[in-house]
């Protein structure tokens, strides 16, 4: 006989970013030009600043670290929150490292669910690790539609207090992964009202939120503080993908429940990840940059997409999220796109409300990106 696995494991599609890695290793073998808009994976250097923190602190010995991160990388951390967004947190009672926002999102609902309240809500379209953390904790997924006539914003009157009473934790997720858009203060003083009145947890997702065009985007915990985790990532804000390194923050109490049961995973950071950690969130200059690059290829494709009469949104600099042409669904975009070299995400990869739509990644340097507009397929 063979050994029993988790049924859940058959029903799951493909992960998203394995699907897009398999999808350029296929353009690869073709031969040509490669223009890969798919995987959210930046093409530019980590900082070299960065790296030096990293190798300075390979230690003699290799010990051990620590869930709750060293003091430096709390410090460093509390600095950017006053920095960024005018907040004053205590490092060593309100913030706690992760090895990247997605592990933490992912190992969440082992200790935030409560079986009484079995529903967990999500956006759709959404990044996939929010449904499947749901899914692998035996809760009860329920999506929260996001359309482009609302801004792509969820529609939180539409669900009923019943299920809100319900309710253990909703995953929210601005400046939003993938159609870009970003969110008014207004629709997070609702969701907090919610959690505060029906008592769940609200999880912001907030990875991108130095990577704006126009406003700098807000945090979640400058409107409210109770029953509010915000989640960070150093991927995107400083090309630290493969480090994977992060940050969650919010009262007291939950930081250290989430502490002591994340002690039993295994996912205390590598130290000399966080050393590296310390230097890129103590500094702004790089990011400065990044959200510049990030957003000079945007402004690049963003036109010529407009110019073939394509309706886009998204305000974030990292992503656009575009509307397929009249008489074609996602896939078939995608296909005819790919066709020419140029990888793209069909929408519904994302959730049922991502049809009709494709995501574009500005991972391509800019000269890569002139290159996928010289041979776009009008």
């Amino acid at each position: 006989m063979k050994p029993p696995l988790n049924p859940l494991l058959g029903k799951l599609a493909g992960y998203l970013q394995e699907q897009a890695n398999a999808q350029r290793d296929a353009a690869v073998l073709r031969g040509g030009p490669v223009y890969d808009f798919g995987i959210g994976d930046p093409r530019e250097p980590t900082p070299p600043f960065i790296r030096e923190a990293f190798k300075a602190a390979v230690p003699e010995v290799s010990q051990y670290p620590s869930v709750s991160g060293i003091p430096a990388l709390r410090k460093a951390i509390a600095g950017y929150l006053r920095r960024r967004f005018a907040l004053s947190l205590d490092p060593d009672r309100e913030i706690l490292p992760c090895q990247g926002a997605k592990e933490a999102l992912f190992h969440l609902p082992l200790a935030a669910l409560d079986p009484a309240r079995p529903l967990c809500w999500y956006p759709d379209p959404a990044y996939p690790v929010y449904e499947r953390a749901i899914l692998f904790a035996g809760a009860t997924p329920r999506r929260l539609p996001l359309r482009a006539e609302r801004g792509f914003l969820p529609d939180l009157d539409a669900v009923p207090a019943a299920d809100w009473r319900r309710t253990s934790i909703v995953y929210d997720n601005y400046p939003h992964n993938p159609t870009g858009a970003g969110a008014p203060r207004e629709h997070h003083e609702k969701l907090a009202a919610l959690a505060k009145e029906h008592g769940f947890l609200l999880v912001c997702d907030e990875p991108y939120v130095d990577l704006y065009v126009h406003e700098p985007p807000h945090s979640a915990l400058q409107v409210a503080r109770e029953n509010v985790l915000i989640v960070h990532s150093l991927s995107k804000r400083s090309g630290m993908t493969g480090y994977r390194s992060g940050f969650m923050a919010g009262e007291p109490d939950l930081i250290a429940q989430l502490r002591e049961a994340r002690a039993n995973f295994g996912v205390a950071p590598q130290t000399m990840v966080q050393q590296a950690a310390v230097a890129a969130w103590s500094d702004e200059a790089h990011v400065e940059e990044r959200r510049r690059v990030f957003a000079d290829k945007r402004a690049l494709i963003l036109a010529h997409l407009r110019k073939l009469g394509l309706a886009v949104g998204g305000e974030g600099a990292f992503y656009l999220w575009v509307h397929v042409p009249a008489g074609e669904t996602s896939d078939s975009y995608a296909a005819r796109l790919g066709s020419r070299g140029i990888l793209a995400v069909p929408g519904p990869n994302f959730g049922p409300s991502g049809a009709g739509f494709i995501r574009l990644a500005m991972v391509p340097t800019i000269e890569d990106c002139k290159k996928a507009i010289s041979v776009w397929p009008t």
